[in-house]
């Protein structure tokens, strides 16, 4: 099982990429803690989960080829 995992503003600085895979991980809690291991500066910065395109707000079951992208805070008019 491989999952997507996309890269915004600030979080793309930071963790120096756009785009990770992740192997073997379950639920949008586990791959937030894996993202926490690779890139400990992480924690520092508010940011939401997008699932496969949707905004999501609790921590659903991750499925193979599904798309996560991290989202910091998007500013301006």
């Amino acid at each position: 099982m491989e999952i997507k995992v996309l890269f915004f503003g600030v979080l793309a600085e930071v963790t120096g990429t756009n785009c990770k895979h992740y192997r073997e991980v379950r639920s949008i809690g586990d791959l937030k803690h894996r993202i926490q291991d690779d890139f400990p500066e992480v924690v520092h910065y508010n940011y939401r989960f997008s699932l496969n395109d949707e905004i999501i707000n609790n921590d659903p079951k991750l499925n193979d080829g599904d798309e996560v992208a991290l989202m910091p805070p998007f500013a301006g008019g």
